[in-house]
């Protein structure tokens, strides 16, 4: 009987919880962003020793990828970094969502069927 009442009163207050927990706003910037890099092509690698960044440098160097490319460098089993290699370095993969309209390889693909250059002239 104990078990059951507390169980019952537990499963509410996980219900009143999960209510009142606010949505996480998406920024329509970065989920533009997002979509654009679905386009880029993908390499994934493991860091092994290194730390993630070099693991992606020594990538790009040894397989001559050209920008622009996405990173997916596995750190561990629970941890995977993403970074963009574009002609001026290599950037966090958030950083180019947030602001794929300051590199150029990206504008390219931006707008493959028009719809998204009518989305940028309307702001």
């Amino acid at each position: 009987m104990f078990c059951s009442y507390h169980y019952n009163l537990c499963s509410l207050k996980e219900e009143e919880n999960r209510l009142a927990r606010r949505r996480k706003r998406k920024s329509r910037r970065r989920q533009e962003g997002r979509r654009i890099l679905e386009h880029v092509p993908q390499y994934n690698i493991e860091s092994g020793e290194e730390k993630p960044v070099t693991a992606a440098r020594k990538f790009i160097q040894a397989e001559g990828i050209l920008p622009p490319a996405l990173l997916l460098v596995k750190r561990n089993e629970h941890t995977t970094d993403r970074y963009f290699w574009a002609e001026k370095g290599l950037f966090g993969a958030q950083y180019v969502e947030e602001n794929h309209f300051l590199f150029p390889s990206l504008r390219v693909l931006e707008n493959p069927s028009g719809q998204e250059t009518l989305a940028l002239a309307s702001r």
